[in-house]
C-alpha cells in the first residue's frame, strides 16, 4: 500500500508549510512549562502556585483573544495577521524572563504574560486550514490532519525535555529564549509561503454571521476540550512537582515526553487508516479511555512507573484530538474553519490554564499526588458530557428512523 503521509507531502508546498510551523509550534509546549520552571525557580520566586496563576493568565489571554485574532485571519489573510502578532508576542515574551530575573513585583509577570498570551496567535490553526485548500478529498483531509497531531506531539515530546533540560542546567529562562527564537523563524518562515495561504473572505455586510458558539456540538466539543486541557495543565504541574519529590526535578520533562511520546505512536496508526465508525462514536471513545486511563497516575509511586503509565495514556491523546478536528471541520462553514479549530484550540489552552491554576496551591499544601486529582475530576466531567451526548444522538437517530418508518407506511 502506498504511505499515505508521503502521498499528501507531495503536494505542492504542503512540506514546506507543514514543517515551518512544527517549528512555529514550538512555544505551544515551551512557554507554559517554561514559566513553571522559571517562576518556581528556587532562585526567582520559589512558588509553584505563583507559575501556575502566571501560566494560566498566559493560557487565558490566548483562549479569549485566539478567536478574535482568527475571526481576523479569516477576515483579512494569515501573513497580514500573523506578522505583527508574532513580533508583539514574542518581543513581549522576553521582557517577561527579564523581569522574572529581576524578581519584578508579580503584577508586572501577570501583565506581560497576558499580553503575549493574547497576541499569539494559534499556529496549529493556521497550518490545519491550508491543508483544506491542498488536499483533494476527505481521506487525504483525515491523513493531513492526523500528521499535524503527530507532529504536535513531536513538539509536546521535544518541548517539555528542551525547556526542562535548558531552565535546569543553563539559565532558568533559557527554555524561553529558545521558544522565542523558534516561533520567530519558523513562523516567518510559514507565513512567506504565499502559494499556500488561503484566500481571505474580506469583510462580510453583517459581521461574521451567527456566534459559532451558538451549535451545541461545537459546545460539546469545547466543553471536552476544556477538559483535556485541564488534564494535561495538571499533569504538566504535577509531574513537575513530583519529580523534584523524587530528587530528579531535572527528569520531569522526560516523564512529560513519554505521554507526548504514546500519543504520537497513537496518531501515527491512526493516521494511516481508514476507519468506517462514525467521527462522533470514535471521539467518545478515545475520551473515554483518556480518562480512565489519567486515573492511573494518581497511583504511580516512582517516576518510572508514571512513564510508561503515561507511555500507554498517551497512546489515545493523538486519535481524540485528530477525531475533534475533523468534527470542527463538518460542523463549520468552510469559510469560518480556522475560528473553529482555534475555539476548540483555545478551549484546550483554558482548560491546560485551568488545570494548572487548581493544580498548582494544591501542590504546594499536599504535594504532587494531590495535583493528580485534578486529571482524574477533569477526566470524569469529560466522560459525563461525552456519555450524555452519545446518549442523546441516539435517541434522535432513533426518533428520526421511526418518523421515517411512519411516513413509508403512512405513503404505502
Amino acid at each position: 500500500m502506498a504511505n499515505p503521509y508521503k502521498q499528501i507531502l507531495s503536494k505542492p508546498g504542503a512540506w514546506q508549510f507543514s514543517s515551518a510551523a512544527l517549528f512555529a509550534r514550538l512555544p505551544i509546549s515551551m512557554v507554559g512549562i517554561g514559566i513553571v520552571l522559571m517562576v518556581s525557580d528556587s532562585q526567582l520566586y520559589g512558588s509553584y502556585g505563583l507559575a501556575g496563576q502566571v501560566a494560566a493568565v498566559f493560557v487565558v489571554a490566548q483562549a479569549i483573544a485566539a478567536p478574535q485574532i482568527a475571526k481576523l485571519i479569516d477576515t483579512y489573510g494569515q501573513a497580514r495577521v500573523m506578522r505583527p502578532a508574532i513580533a508583539i508576542s514574542m518581543g513581549t515574551l522576553v521582557l517577561l524572563a527579564i523581569a522574572a530575573t529581576r524578581l519584578s513585583p508579580t503584577l508586572v509577570l501577570f501583565v506581560l504574560a497576558a499580553i503575549v498570551g493574547a497576541t499569539m496567535g494559534s499556529i496549529g490553526s493556521l497550518v490545519r486550514t491550508r491543508w483544506n485548500a491542498v488536499v483533494a478529498n476527505p481521506t487525504e483531509l483525515h491523513t493531513a490532519y492526523s500528521l499535524e497531531s503527530v507532529l504536535d506531539e513531536v513538539v509536546f515530546v521535544v518541548g517539555p525535555v528542551l525547556a526542562t533540560i535548558l531552565a535546569t542546567t543553563v539559565h532558568p529562562t533559557a527554555g524561553i529564549a529558545v521558544a522565542v527564537v523558534a516561533a520567530v523563524i519558523g513562523g516567518y518562515a510559514f507565513l512567506a509561503q504565499r502559494s499556500t495561504e488561503p484566500a481571505p473572505s474580506g469583510r462580510r455586510e453583517g459581521g461574521h454571521g451567527p456566534s459559532l458558539l451558538r451549535s451545541p456540538a461545537m459546545i460539546v466539543l469545547i466543553v471536552v476540550f476544556i477538559c483535556m486541557g485541564a488534564i494535561f495543565g495538571a499533569t504538566d504541574v504535577s509531574t513537575v512537582a513530583f519529580a523534584e519529590e523524587a530528587g530528579s526535578k531535572g527528569l520531569s520533562g522526560v516523564i512529560l515526553a513519554c505521554f507526548a511520546g504514546g500519543s504520537l505512536v497513537g496518531g501515527l496508526f491512526y493516521g494511516a487508516r481508514t476507519w468506517r465508525s462514525s467521527l462522533w462514536r470514535r471521539f467518545a471513545i478515545g475520551t473515554v479511555a483518556l480518562a480512565v486511563g489519567v486515573t492511573l497516575f494518581f497511583f504511580a509511586s516512582t517516576l518510572w512507573i508514571l512513564a510508561g503509565v503515561m507511555l500507554v495514556v498517551g497512546l489515545a491523546i493523538a486519535p481524540t484530538l485528530i477525531t475533534g478536528n475533523a468534527l470542527v471541520q463538518a460542523i463549520v462553514p468552510h469559510e469560518r474553519l480556522t475560528e473553529g479549530l482555534t475555539w476548540i484550540g483555545t478551549a484546550l489552552g483554558v482548560g491546560v490554564a485551568g488545570g494548572s491554576a487548581i493544580a498548582g496551591p494544591m501542590i504546594d499544601a499536599h504535594g504532587s499526588h494531590q495535583g493528580f486529582l485534578v486529571t482524574i475530576g477533569a477526566g470524569a466531567i469529560a466522560v459525563v458530557v461525552t456519555i450524555v451526548t452519545m446518549a442523546l444522538r441516539g435517541r434522535r437517530s432513533a426518533a428520526a428512523d421511526r418518523n421515517e418508518a411512519v411516513a413509508a407506511s403512512v405513503v404505502e
